[in-house]
């Protein structure tokens, strides 16, 4: 790993407040992602399970964390199997934990090989009543390939097909939606890391460059500041590719005239940072750029006052778009009031240029877990990215900062570190 130690206190933490939400004599098994294969003998990189890695830091693949507070032997309440390190591997592979790393790590005292898994585990699990067992539960999960905690399921299943098997997630995307003070302070880690790219882009960008000059740019601050690379694949998109929310090809050329949308993030320790930015290529935005710019702006500022405790997420997405955004886009000559009055009741006139949400849950994951139909609380982190998409006019801006609600109202990570946002710092960095 490039980050620095983590302080093991915030794995403690996290799996006494799990220990708390479980059933009386239940076992909770946690099992590391797969490594996957890309093609021939490579594999893909490896991504560590989030909810084993939120309870443990440990950051390496064939990893089991067994959590059993009622267990009659003390040994096995808490503790974790690993990979047992060999001449091999320490040749082929490079460095794995040793035991007492993976305790300076984790916190935690017991640590076995995982080679005597099933002959361990087996007999402790009989003594318990309930299994906790893990699914990818994300509601933006779309399963499209066998993943290692559903094959764990199935196994365990068939192995103790007579206990009563509880779901782990709908209590861990409650838990890990509050984020702590070690939390927080990783996450503004990689925001800090995602204004030095930002700004590097600020003096690199120019008309000829490729879209992909504009990627190779963000990883290289990325990496050089020991992030472990991007937290999702950036969207570098100029002119009419901006209109397309999802574009990942990152091909073509900038062109003097247009804007460039980028949406990125950073992994640092596994946690993630989410912005988006647009920029004129040339260096100074049209009037009719910047009025659209402008536009954007003002309903991300609005939208992020209402991230506040007690709003509930799917109001919140409602208001931005059928109160904040529907004007803007009337006074941008858009929209017109017959359109708002004829439009079908399944789908605002205002989506026509605005057709996603506003904000989700950010954390360990970009698209973090959390509860979306209960009320918004101090410790969420939220973005808030709403945008304005001219398909006829080849302009797509949004605009996108990281909000973390507090109980004095929504705090503004990107602002709080001065992360260029208005059209005046934007052409003045650009043009210096």
């Amino acid at each position: 790993m490039k980050y620095q130690a983590i302080n093991s206190q915030l794995f403690i933490s996290n799996r006494q407040r799990f220990i708390q939400k479980m059933k009386p004599n239940s076992i909770a098994i946690f099992r590391s992602n797969y490594e996957f294969v890309k093609n021939g003998d490579a594999s893909l990189d490896f991504k560590q399970n989030s909810d084993l890695f939120w309870m443990s830091g440990i950051d390496q693949e064939d990893s089991f964390l067994v959590l059993y507070p009622d267990c009659p032997d003390a040994s096995f309440r808490e503790c974790l199997f690993l990979k047992q390190t060999n001449a091999t591997i320490a040749v082929w592979d490079g460095h794995k934990y040793t035991k007492e790393e993976a305790t300076q790590t984790s916190g935690i005292k017991h640590i076995y090989w995982n080679d005597g898994f099933w002959n361990t585990i087996r007999s402790k699990v009989n003594y318990a009543t309930n299994i906790y067992l893990n699914l990818n539960e994300n509601d933006r999960f779309s399963f499209k390939s066998p993943y290692s905690d559903l094959d764990f399921a199935r196994e365990m299943k068939t192995h103790f097909p007579l206990h009563n098997f509880e779901r782990s997630a709908p209590i861990l995307q409650r838990l890990r939606s509050v984020k702590s003070e070690i939390e927080m302070e990783l996450i503004k880690h990689a925001i800090g890391i995602s204004k030095k790219g930002f700004e590097r882009l600020l003096k690199f960008v120019k008309p000829g460059v490729m879209e992909y000059e504009v990627e190779a740019e963000l990883i290289h601050e990325y990496i050089r500041n020991a992030a472990t690379g991007h937290s999702f694949h950036p969207i570098v998109a100029s002119g009419a590719s901006a209109c397309v929310l999802h574009y990942v090809e990152n091909n073509k050329p900038c062109k003097d005239g247009d804007l460039l949308l980028v949406d990125c993030g950073v992994d640092y320790a596994n946690y993630a940072s989410d912005m988006t930015r647009v920029i004129p290529v040339n260096g100074r935005f049209t009037q009719r750029q910047k009025d659209v710019y402008n536009a954007v702006l003002r309903v991300m500022r609005e939208a992020t006052k209402l991230l506040k405790p007690g709003t509930m997420l799917m109001d919140y997405h409602q208001i931005v778009g059928k109160e904040l955004m529907e004007k803007e886009l009337v006074d941008l000559g858009l929209l017109t009031m017959d359109d708002i009055k004829n439009e079908p009741t399944d789908w605002p006139a205002y989506k026509k240029y605005f057709m996603h949400g506003t904000s989700h849950f950010l954390g360990i994951d970009v698209h973090d877990v959390g509860m979306r139909y209960e009320a918004m609380q101090v410790g969420h982190l939220f973005t808030c990215e709403p945008g304005i998409y001219i398909q006829s006019e080849g302009i797509g801006i949004r605009l996108e900062n990281n909000i973390l609600i507090t109980e004095n109202g929504p705090f503004d990570l990107m602002d709080a570190i001065n992360m260029p946002l208005e059209v005046d710092e934007i052409e003045a960095i650009m043009n210096a």
